[in-house]
């Protein structure tokens, strides 16, 4: 695997360069690129994800302070701060989105036998959420969320089983999590768990119609015909296992099918919980721990938020950020094909920690690993079974 190489360099033998220029030529992105090249961007913006740069700036002095071997790490030569400001305000971030996408199919293939869900069931389980990052309203007008503040919205759609994204979508913190969902491509059999937020009964009703299923929850409000109640056992926490129909005029033409409505008393918090469902083959403590796997998504934004640099921005446009974010999923995803094809036990904030800090040694990559003990962090032992008290 080494050949003198930097670990830097050893990292990026993992991708296609190939697939990457596919993604630039899509979107002429090398167009009087004068060779400052999208690939140097794109090694520029990961070298600060990956060495925790605070700022442009940051990033910027730490490259050019190892002139000598920017040949091999593939950067070729010292450039400023404006070049790399320019390219990200300017340069189509879509390249970058869609190279993304290909890193994440990469990486689904290798992860396809794996499987962190309770529940025994070979179909396709996704989480939907979204989440906020805020930004100073001066500086972004254009991401204006309420009257004084600004946000971006990362809409994601996290497959469950393996916590890889399958698709995300990048707004301004105003636009609704509901909008998220037609933009989706349902696959049938799988199951699309959400909360309330999403709750549209016209978008679940095209869910159930390509033979997917979702979970989410009722709001205050929801009025229903009692069709048939299930006998449960209360002992395993569902209280009652009931297909009703929407008897309200306006939102039963929207959904005109039967549906389930488990509720489950949580044994810790003692919080009764209402979980709506167009699936009647799982039984009602399936659906209940299907649920609970929710919480994989939020634990994915709070390691994004907090092991990558996309909290702070380092451009002003919509595009730069847009720009920052992708190359950011493109550095998480890349970390997760570096840890299965090298079948590495550490956990990803751990490989991304041991990389942080010999970006620029030429020891193979795997040999970093080998004197590396698995350690007691805080993230290996996430508390999970709360996430019941929402």
């Amino acid at each position: 695997m080494n050949q003198g190489k930097y670990v830097f360099a050893q990292i990026f033998d993992f991708i296609s360069h190939y697939e990457f220029l596919k993604c630039v030529n899509k979107y002429k992105g090398d167009y009087k690129s004068h060779g400052f090249t999208c690939w140097k961007q794109f090694l520029c913006m990961a070298f600060g994800q990956l060495s925790h740069r605070e700022s442009l700036s940051d990033a910027i002095i730490c490259i050019n302070a190892n002139s000598k071997k920017l040949y091999h790490l593939g950067f070729g030569r010292t450039f400023n701060k404006s070049t790399l400001s320019r390219a990200n305000e300017s340069r189509d971030f879509r390249i970058y989105q869609d190279f993304a996408m290909h890193l994440i199919l990469q990486a689904k293939q290798l992860y396809v036998n794996d499987n962190q869900l309770e529940v025994d069931i070979r179909n396709n389980v996704f989480a939907i959420d979204s989440t906020y990052i805020e930004i100073c309203l001066s500086i972004y007008p254009w991401a204006k969320y309420r009257t004084q503040e600004a946000a971006v919205k990362v809409h994601t759609m996290l497959d469950i089983k393996t916590s890889i994204p399958e698709f995300i979508y990048i707004t301004h913190g105003k636009v609704h999590d509901i909008k998220f969902l037609d933009l989706l491509q349902f696959i049938p059999d799988s199951f699309y768990v959400m909360d309330r937020a999403y709750l549209s009964f016209d978008r679940l009703y095209k869910i159930d119609q390509v033979n997917a299923f979702f979970i989410t929850r009722p709001r205050k409000n929801f009025n229903y015909k009692l069709i048939k109640s299930l006998k449960v056992d209360t002992t395993s926490g569902v209280l009652a296992d009931e297909t009703i129909k929407l008897i309200t005029f306006r939102v039963k033409s929207k959904y005109p099918k039967q549906f389930r409505r488990i509720t489950y008393k949580d044994p810790e918090s003692q919080k009764e919980l209402i979980f709506l469902t167009n699936n009647f083959k799982l039984t009602a403590l399936e659906i209940t721990k299907l649920y609970k796997h929710r919480w994989y998504i939020e634990l994915f934004f709070k390691w994004i938020k907090q092991h990558l640099k996309i909290k702070s921005f380092w451009g002003l446009s919509p595009n730069a950020v847009k720009t920052q974010i992708w190359i950011a999923i493109s550095v998480y995803v890349m970390v997760l094909i570096v840890k299965k094809k090298l079948k590495l036990i550490q956990s990803i904030y751990e490989i991304l920690q041991v990389l942080s800090i010999n970006l620029l040694d030429k020891e193979p990559i795997n040999q970093l690993f080998t004197k590396t003990e698995l350690q007691d962090v805080k993230e290996l032992k996430d508390n999970q079974l709360i996430m019941f008290n929402l």
